[in-house]
């Protein structure tokens, strides 16, 4: 009985199925009759191995809290050969055709390269334009050190196009970087949009207790990271209930990352407490339940290298709840929202508190955008039928290779695999923040 072919996946920045984007890969390859294993760090309370959904879920310890250079190094050095130990641990389970890294960091080549002479393929799927992190966080580097982590960055980025048998974008903004920055033929690339599952993510009961007593409930959805601008929607925040003397307005910001703490602080210093809340990491269940119940929600991303052409999962995770947007004009964000967001030009914050403020005062307007949002989201956003241009890339990549795509659905593995039952099946990820 021939098995299925084999995909491993490789991610780094989030576990799975925590990050969205991934874990909506790993079920439609499941639902296209691949096998899939993934390699990831552990979250909170997560076993070293598990069955879910028919996906195999290797996970090792994460490393601590990277802190300057040095930091980062030893980060990617300890995951780099946590994930190499584990792949061969997979292999002897059962061997994979198809290596798939999910960047950050641009590492993973190398172990591509280690796996190829056995035949073994490499896909990219690009979320994160890493010299742009850098030049986003940093700015444009001066001196010797920071030119050379610079370079480092783009020689990293270079290695991975060229290894890689087919490079999956986010959007055609990312594309284009690999076409041109990348040397990558126009034919090894295809645009895999990170879009919602709308049958999934849609407009639940509202929670009224979740306003805690206000009339209006405004949230952002997100990684709480430097280039992220978290504390501009605390400065929003504080123009709107303290200038514009708006207390029947509370926010709820969802999410996790670096700045979480700073940014808890800074909540504390503007006099904010008591009209923000930090919910920490969220589930599936809790998203649902606050942009079910909100009144709009912000995509307050300001304008950098970085954010100017990544595509943002909060905007289009409001629209799939019929949440209307207000965001900063940024490239990608309209792609993404087009004529169902209020936009604002980048670092008018003033400008954008105030159009907060109108927006919360006029329900018509964003009944209105609610409904073209969640239309949008339906009929052109939707995960359907990226998941079929995504699946589409290991059919021709199998193909051309002379590996056959279509065979019988073996027998789970009972070394690996857990004694007791089927595996779980969650309407949705137990998470649904993707890195953004």
């Amino acid at each position: 009985m021939a098995s299925r072919r084999h995909v491993l996946i490789i991610v780094q920045n989030l576990p799975v199925p925590l990050d969205r984007r991934v874990w909506l890969e790993c079920r439609a390859l499941v639902d296209a009759g691949f096998e899939v294993s993934v390699i990831c760090p552990k979250g909170p309370d997560d076993p070293p191995y598990e069955w879910l959904d028919e996906v195999h879920l290797y996970k090792y310890a994460p490393p601590p809290q990277a802190e300057g250079v040095l930091g980062y190094l030893r980060e990617f050095a300890y995951c780099w050969a946590q994930t190499a130990r584990l792949s061969r641990k997979v292999w002897r389970r059962r061997p994979f055709d198809v290596i798939q890294a999910c960047n950050p960091p641009d590492t993973y080549w190398a172990l591509a390269r280690l796996w190829a002479p056995r035949g073994v393929r490499f896909v990219f799927d690009h979320h994160d334009l890493n010299p742009e992190v850098y030049r986003s966080r940093f700015g444009e580097p001066a001196g010797i050190t920071g030119k050379a982590q610079l370079a480092g960055l783009y020689w990293l980025e270079r290695n991975t196009f060229r290894t890689a048998d087919r490079v999956i974008s986010t959007n055609t903004s990312y594309q284009r970087i690999a076409i041109e920055r990348g040397k990558v033929a126009p034919e090894r690339t295809t645009v895999v949009r990170s879009g919602p599952d709308t049958s999934v993510m849609r407009p639940g009961k509202p929670k009224p207790e979740l306003k805690r007593g206000r009339e209006h409930l405004v949230v952002w959805l997100g990684i709480m990271g430097p280039q992220d601008g978290v504390d501009g929607v605390l400065e929003v925040a504080r123009r709107v209930v303290h200038e514009h003397g708006r207390t029947d307005v509370g926010f709820a910001l969802l999410g996790f990352g670096d700045c979480l703490e700073e940014l808890r602080g800074q909540c504390t210093e503007l006099g904010l407490d008591e009209h923000v809340e930090f919910t920490g990491r969220v589930g599936a269940a809790q998203i649902s339940d606050y942009l079910s119940t909100a009144s709009v929600g912000l995509s307050a991303d300001p304008l950098s290298p970085l954010n100017d052409v990544s595509t943002m999962n909060k905007t289009m995770e409001y629209m799939a709840f019929a949440l209307p947007v207000l965001a900063y004009r940024l490239t990608e964000t309209v792609v993404s929202a087009g004529n169902c967001a209020v936009y604002l030009e980048p670092g008018d914050v003033a400008g954008f508190s105030a159009a907060l403020v109108d927006l919360l005062d006029d329900p018509a307007r964003r009944a209105e955008l609610g409904k073209a949002g969640r239309v949008r989201a339906e009929r052109e956003l939707d995960w359907a039928p990226q998941s079929a241009a995504y699946v589409s890339v290991y059919q021709e990549l199998l193909a051309a290779a002379g590996v056959s795509t279509v065979s019988t659905v073996p027998t789970v593995d009972t070394v690996d695999t857990p004694a007791a039952g089927p595996s779980r099946r969650p309407s949705a990820p137990r998470a649904a923040l993707a890195g953004e």
